[in-house]
């Protein structure tokens, strides 16, 4: 979450107004994350978080992601819930920019991950996985293997000003990611961007899971793989493989792996370091002057990358299949 875009108190309460749900006391700007620009807002009524679409966010693909949410919170899954105005549309324009209400979630995310934490997360993603699994709708993953060659092109002129060794990491690993991509390995409705602060906790317990804008029809076990790389790295950037096994084998009580997503979750965890590696090399150099963001360090998923490199089964995930 962040905020890139300004909105006047008046322009806010006119919007707010257009929904039913009483008159707005206060909007508050949240400025972590990168993607969007959003706004906790308190009613008369209630609490809630306003989301402006902004940056990768496409117009068209909102109707998947307002559907998702709905759909999962039907299922029980504890995400957020879009409001729907008297008319029964949940998107309006606000600043020239597509806007959104949801419901809010009490929780906070994890500041300090420990193994309890990465347990519940799994079992929770796979509940997400069998809770999408008749949602009708698909929405390609707009930042696979096919689009991290032209992300990448974006930044390789200036990759040398973050790590001498940036660029030809990045060309080949590419290459290899390229040459390797594992095929036919169970698809469906993914997540796509589950990082720890957007997992709400209440104590130990997991209490909801939030920013669906990167959901997306791929590989369950790239899905997984994402989780392993935001979850399982301390801030030394060392691999911690009792987090890893908490994670993995929760996931597998709630959705059994197949032999075929065992294999690939070295080469998968690889990919999703590249992804975001790729993303945060280009926010971190290209970040909008005044903007109330924080940009993430490239270099996190620089050495998580140079990490999996090394590892040539699952095993080194501390997982043993079962």
């Amino acid at each position: 979450m962040a905020v890139y875009t300004d909105v006047s108190d008046e322009d806010m309460s006119a919007f707010i107004a257009q929904y039913g749900i009483g008159d707005l006391v206060s909007a508050k700007g949240i400025a972590e994350g990168v993607e969007n620009s959003n706004y906790l807002i308190r009613t008369t009524q209630d609490t809630f978080i306003l989301t402006l679409y902004e940056k990768r966010v496409k117009r068209e693909d909102l109707p998947f992601f307002i559907g998702l949410m709905n759909h999962l919170a039907e299922k029980g899954l504890p995400c957020p819930r879009p409001i729907e105005m008297p008319d029964g549309t949940a998107l309006r324009d606000l600043n020239d920019r597509p806007a959104a209400v949801t419901s809010f979630l009490e929780g906070m995310w994890a500041r300090r991950i420990r193994k309890e934490h990465c347990a519940q997360l799994g079992a929770a993603l796979a509940d997400l996985h069998a809770a999408g699994a008749d949602f009708p709708m698909q929405r390609r993953n707009g930042l696979t293997l096919g689009d991290w060659r032209p992300l990448f092109e974006k930044s390789e002129a200036r990759a040398h000003e973050v790590h001498k060794d940036m660029a030809p990491l990045i060309r080949a690993e590419l290459d290899f990611l390229e040459a390797n991509w594992p095929k036919d390995l169970p698809i469906g409705v993914c997540h796509a961007d589950m990082f720890p602060d957007n997992v709400f906790f209440i104590g130990d317990r997991l209490s909801g899971v939030i920013d669906f804008y990167f959901a997306c029809t791929d590989f369950l076990a790239y899905d997984l793989a994402i989780c392993l790389n935001a979850w399982c790295f301390e801030r030394d950037r060392s691999f911690n493989v009792t987090k890893a096994r908490a994670l993995l084998s929760n996931y597998a009580q709630h959705r059994p792996l197949t032999s075929a997503e065992i294999e690939a979750l070295p080469i998968l965890a690889r990919g999703s370091a590249m992804r975001f590696l790729l993303t945060r090399l280009y926010d971190w150099l290209n970040c909008p002057p005044g903007a109330l963001v924080r940009p993430h360090d490239p270099m996190d998923y620089f050495d998580r990358l140079r990490f999996h490199q090394g590892v040539s089964a699952a095993s080194a995930y501390g997982f043993d299949g079962s």
